[in-house]
């Protein structure tokens, strides 16, 4: 399933972009675009599409999303039916955030968030009430309020807890696949050993990988590897391998109609019965479910897909004469 491109419309002499989305229910409208995307939906019920990970999600649920990774949500079951389902979101642009950074000491962790969300993240409840807390303020009707508490989220957020959602291979879905390809390495300004093994690790991931050859490609002992792997990707060497090759098998078992075994064996694990543990264990599901599922965009039993429906909140780019949709 081909994602949308969206332009996200900042607005005049705004540097971050911030939508209260107020919905019966939310469709399905898989989509990318060059911006992170902050999320907290609240009063919904329903699943969460980041790139090839597929969860279930529920009250509060905060999200970043990083660029260029294809994502929806979908949801028709309002937690509270007389009220609507709600989705406060913010865009903001990665080179600004490390601008800010560069410039202003005080905002140091912003470059420490956008390293951990490489690949997605998803927060812990403690985080999404503190952001649900900033809500006001949020969606002030004065642009330096609504900055403001965007930055207090956003530094906020850098050492909460999250959890990583997409592999870096859900980034080559995208109409970006050139530039991202390899987006679920850091993102910008981390240690070139690292991006070493990153790309032999993006090169090799169906063949065997010992960690001793990975440490020697980075000139770094394998406990040094392994320690930087937790601090600029959030998880050790072997998760994050791990994860490449589910995220590979994932893509193939949408795209294609090749077997199970194969593709199994494709994705860097030769033996089936362990391939399908570790791909329930990461992804909630079997191979064979996961392909039913994600393959035909299904969402829930009663949710009708319809990629044609837009965010008001977002323009769409329909042709190179610059065709836009209000927001």
């Amino acid at each position: 399933m081909k994602p949308a491109y969206e332009r996200v419309d900042f607005g005049e002499s705004c540097s971050i972009r911030v939508y209260h989305r107020r919905l019966p229910k939310i469709p399905f409208e898989w989509h990318h675009h060059p911006e992170y995307e902050l999320t907290l939906t609240m009063n919904s019920r329903g699943k969460r599409y980041i790139g090839d990970s597929v969860s279930e999600y529920g009250a509060d649920d905060l999200v970043l999303v990083p660029p260029d990774l294809p994502h929806t949500w979908a949801s028709n079951r309002s937690i509270d039916a007389s009220l609507p389902q709600v989705a406060i979101v913010i865009w903001f642009d990665g080179d600004w955030a490390r601008r800010m950074a560069d410039c202003c000491g005080e905002y140091e962790p912003l470059r420490r968030l956008l390293r951990r969300s490489a690949s997605g993240l998803a927060f812990a409840s403690d985080a999404a009430t503190a952001v649900r807390e900033r809500v006001d303020a949020l969606l002030s009707a004065e642009a330096r309020v609504r900055l403001a508490a965007t930055l207090d989220v956003l530094c906020l957020l850098a050492d909460a807890h999250g959890e990583p959602l997409a592999s870096p291979h859900a980034f080559a879905s995208s109409n970006a696949a050139g530039r991202a390809g390899r987006a679920g390495r850091p993102s910008g300004h981390e240690p070139e050993r690292i991006n070493r093994v990153l790309a032999l690790i993006d090169a090799r991931f169906a063949e065997p990988l010992r960690l001793a050859e990975l440490s020697a490609a980075a000139s770094l002992s394998e406990r040094s590897l392994n320690r930087w792997f937790v601090q600029h990707l959030g998880e050790s060497v072997g998760r994050y391998i791990t994860r490449v090759r589910i995220g590979h098998a994932a893509r193939m078992l949408a795209d294609t109609s090749l077997p199970v075994s194969v593709i199994a064996l494709r994705s860097g694990f030769p033996n089936v019965s362990h391939f399908n543990r570790q791909f329930k264990s990461m992804k909630g599901t079997t191979p064979a479910s996961w392909r039913s599922q994600f393959a035909n965009g299904n969402t829930t039993a009663t949710t009708t897909v319809n990629l044609t429906e837009r965010s008001p909140s977002l323009q769409r780019r329909k042709s190179r004469r610059g065709t836009k949709k209000s927001p």
